[in-house]
């Protein structure tokens, strides 16, 4: 059976990381509009984190364009120790495109050696329920309802919050209040 993908990317971790926030796996290549996590323009992510640290949507778009501003973006992550990864290594698409529904799980991320690069994460924030199921069961522990964490044996805090995708009828707004709960400590102070 054809459709089979590595991950094209490296976990972007900086040295100051203690927030780690997992997807599933990226959408085809030909989808993307940068070289990074949550590449596809109609996907509220980065929407979603201009609101949340910006209160701009668009915030971390280069001014004047619809495109995302890649180095912002990593500024942001660095400036709040926020890593990205996803929770799949290798998948095959069932169909072609994007929804996690479609996608068979062939190799998923090892979750614990890529904390071993983390010492000071604590706090996975996964994007969606597919990511949530994949990130808690290498944790031995049940997947959290919407807007809820559960804490591992091993002090890791796990929470769901809701895909970032278009897909899932959700307003933009409300996405972001879910989001906000685990990046509480590192929101701007109003």
């Amino acid at each position: 059976m054809e459709n089979i993908e590595r991950h094209p990317w490296k976990p972007f971790i900086p040295d100051n990381a203690r927030v780690l926030v997992m997807g599933t796996f990226p959408p085809g290549s030909h989808r993307w509009s940068m070289d990074f996590y949550y590449p596809n323009r109609t996907n509220d992510f980065w929407y979603m984190m201009g609101l949340l640290f910006f209160n701009d949507r668009n915030a971390l778009l280069i001014p004047g364009t619809k495109d995302f501003d890649l180095d912002r973006i990593k500024k942001l992550l660095t400036e709040k120790g926020i890593a990205m990864s996803d929770t799949v290594r290798v998948a095959r698409r069932l169909k072609n495109n994007a929804s996690d529904k479609f996608l068979e799980v062939v190799e998923p991320n090892d979750i614990h050696a890529l904390l071993k690069e983390m010492p000071l994460c604590k706090t996975i924030v996964t994007t969606g329920e597919k990511a949530a199921q994949i990130a808690a069961e290498q944790f031995g522990v049940d997947p959290p309802a919407m807007g809820q964490s559960v804490t591992s044996a091993d002090g890791i805090t796990l929470w769901r919050s809701p895909s970032t995708s278009r897909a899932y009828p959700l307003p933009l707004a409300k996405k972001g209040e879910y989001y906000a709960l685990p990046f509480a400590d590192i929101l701007p102070k109003e």
